[in-house]
């Protein structure tokens, strides 16, 4: 008790002290922490064409890496059959080649904002397997080739597994079955050799879900085929994941020789609805659901800071294997978990507030990082 205590006090302190200090005298999380990974963030449109003035800003002083939020999915790069659509991919890749930054392409084959035609036929029926073969390598090649030697790596496959250990069933798994993922991974390094190649996936602590992805990971190895890192998508609540299981999970992988990577992390404050990443899921708007509109609390903040500092705290120990750790968005307005799953929720998950103010917890850490390396 006297530990819960302290936390919140330390926190409620903390948060009071941070409206005063403008986030660029904040040290840089990429000088604080960089030499341990990767300092990664998702990025939105109007961030790379810097629309969002601020927002621009504090991915140039805080990050060395910046990952597509959604510019480079197949509904808003490849629309249509024979159409691609350059316009806010290419300023996203130009962003991180303006500011020195490492750019990181997401994603490559995803059932979910899937471009609409990209699995049918005129007629409205799935496609031969020829076809998608055809489609996939077309699309993957085209993507990747346009940006060979500027994209350092890519999502190839993204979120193929269930909880339980099998394969969603998507178009993909569906018409190819489980070959649409090696396919996958062959014709991003034929696009791109030098390219590094990852796959993603959400709950990659779920036992079922984990061991399904070492075996996966390590049939691509036996095929020679190349896969550098595995994403952990960092999607969190207050009462999941289980600690002891993401840190199981992170050994696991890291034993497949796979780099580990800390992928989409945010962590909802709010009541948990679902623990899944799949935006097509809806649940209807209910007004105990979306309890802090105006803001946490103090004592919720504190609370929540204190969990992201143990899982920050965590990837740090695993550096040596964890290559990257992404937020999944610059600041609090920026979430995909504001409306989900349920429209007019608001969520404070990301490590910048809602006026571009590090969070506590993550302050606390730099600037004792920051005086352990001085």
């Amino acid at each position: 008790m006297k530990k819960i205590l302290a936390t919140l006090f330390y926190a409620s302190g903390a948060i009071a002290a941070a409206a005063s200090v403008p986030t660029v005298a904040d040290t840089p999380l990429k000088d604080v922490f960089g030499d341990k990974f990767r300092v990664a963030v998702a990025i939105n449109d109007n961030q790379a064409k810097e629309t969002d003035a601020k927002g621009a800003e504090v991915v140039k002083h805080h990050f060395n890496t910046i990952v597509a939020e959604n510019v480079m999915k197949s509904e808003e790069i490849h629309p249509q059959k024979n159409v691609y659509f350059w316009d806010d991919a290419d300023a996203f890749v130009k962003f991180g080649e303006d500011n020195g930054m490492t750019v990181i392409g997401h994603c490559l084959i995803w059932h979910s904002q899937l471009a609409p035609w990209f699995p049918y036929d005129d007629e409205g029926n799935y496609v031969s397997a020829d076809t998608l073969k055809a489609r996939m390598r077309d699309h993957i090649h085209t993507v990747v080739g346009r940006y060979k030697g500027r994209v350092k790596g890519w999502d190839v496959v993204n979120e193929a597994i269930i909880e339980n250990g099998s394969y969603r069933k998507t178009p993909f798994y569906e018409i190819l079955g489980e070959e649409f993922i090696p396919l996958a991974f062959q014709y991003a390094h034929e696009a791109d050799p030098d390219a590094e190649l990852y796959y993603n996936d959400y709950g990659m602590n779920v036992p079922g879900r984990r061991d399904a992805v070492v075996r996966m990971v390590n049939d691509l190895k036996r095929r020679g085929l190349r896969i550098d890192a595995i994403g952990m998508q960092g999607h969190m609540g207050m009462d999941y994941p289980d600690f002891t299981e993401f840190e199981t999970a992170i050994k696991a992988f890291a034993g497949t020789g796979c780099k580990v990577m800390i992928t989409e992390w945010d962590m909802s404050a709010l009541p948990t609805l679902t623990r899944s990443a799949n935006v097509g899921d809806a649940v209807a708007f209910r007004k105990a659901m979306n309890p802090y509109p105006d803001g946490l609390p103090a004592d919720v903040a504190a609370l929540w800071n204190s969990r992201m500092d143990a899982f920050f705290s965590m990837f740090m120990r695993y550096s040596d294997v964890i290559s990257r750790v992404t937020a999944w968005g610059v600041s609090d307005g920026d979430s995909w978990k504001n409306g989900f799953p349920m429209r007019g929720r608001v969520d404070s998950p990301l490590l910048f507030d809602r006026n571009y103010e590090m969070k506590p917890f993550l302050r606390k850490l730099s600037e004792y990082h920051k005086t352990e390396i001085e």
